[in-house]
């Protein structure tokens, strides 16, 4: 469960067999148009089932480099499980993937993206202009 609050904020909320794990960001963006080029040598899949919407960069091998998915929900979508594979990293595909689900948020009539993000991925999302608005505490039961 995750929840925008601090972790220690919530450690006396939690019944008992639940404990606080970890703690991200949450994070929003007003939406933009780039029309998000794929880097030499990628090429991109986009593909929407129901209300989900998935991005995939595929190297030349036909291997995937890169992936992310956003939910729909009206004029607002969902951002997860953004990945650049390791052998893939600083070679700007996170970004383009990033961009890439922007652009078709938009054509979808969406204007506002929300996600969760680690530390790690915070880095990249602030330089394509998401800000954090709370801090994320993950609890999980483990009775």
């Amino acid at each position: 469960m995750k929840m925008p609050a601090e972790p220690e904020e919530i450690e006396s909320w939690l019944p008992q067999g639940w404990a606080w794990e970890e703690s991200g960001h949450l994070m929003a963006v007003d939406l933009m148009a780039t029309a998000p080029v794929a880097p030499e040598g990628y090429t991109a899949t986009v593909e929407t089932i129901g209300a989900v919407t998935y991005a995939r960069v595929l190297d030349a091998a036909g291997e995937q480099a890169a992936q992310g998915q956003m939910a729909s929900l009206g004029e607002a979508v969902v951002v997860d499980r953004v990945v650049t594979e390791e052998a893939h990293r600083r070679r700007g595909l996170g970004g383009f993937v990033m961009r890439t689900l922007a652009d078709r948020a938009l054509e979808e009539g969406a204007v506002l993206g929300v996600l969760g993000a680690t530390d790690a991925g915070r880095a990249l999302y602030e330089t394509l202009g998401w800000k954090k608005h709370a801090t994320l505490a993950e609890c999980v039961y483990r009775p």
